[in-house]
């Protein structure tokens, strides 16, 4: 029971998501430094990644629906918990557990560092928009004159008697 191309294409995604893991932790480092123009090629470089592991997600899910197919056709579920299950080789379900807890680990950690950039990047917006609503006056604020009082008991020297 080789589970050996299983585990090829697991490594396949730890090493892109450890990849998209450190782009994510240059893309941390840009934004706090406020440079949009260093942002674009990271966010070019991510795109390409992201598609690169969603084929690679294809070609896994092909080798575990293979694996299945040939070592147990009665496998309701076609995941590696399932394989896991009817595993008999000690040596490759270890070997296949470590492997995934491993990806596991390293999507976690993926997760938590975009959900840090989420809350930086939000954070900038709040303050470019505070920014923007100090730098633009409200009606109430704008004195383009002094107060006017309809009863002014002030007269000009053009309105007093001779």
């Amino acid at each position: 029971m080789s589970v050996q191309p299983i585990i090829q294409s697991l490594e396949k995604l730890i090493g892109l998501h450890e990849s998209l893991l450190e782009i994510s932790k240059q893309k941390t480092a840009v934004v706090k430094e406020g440079s949009v123009e260093s942002l674009q090629p990271l966010l070019l470089k991510e795109r390409k990644h992201v598609q690169a592991l969603e084929q690679a997600e294809v070609k896994r899910q092909k080798a575990v629906q293979l694996w299945v197919a040939e070592y147990s056709p009665g496998l309701e579920r076609a995941t590696i918990t399932g394989i896991l299950e009817v595993l008999n080789d000690e040596q490759s379900k270890k070997e296949l557990e470590n492997i995934t807890i491993t990806l596991t680990e390293t999507i976690t950690e993926l997760k938590q560092q975009e959900q840090l950039n989420q809350s930086l990047i939000q954070q900038s917006m709040q303050f470019v928009e505070l920014s923007l609503n100090m730098m633009k006056p409200s009606i109430r604020n704008m004195n383009y004159g002094g107060k006017k009082s309809s009863d002014s008991t002030e007269r000009s020297v053009f309105d007093s008697k001779a």
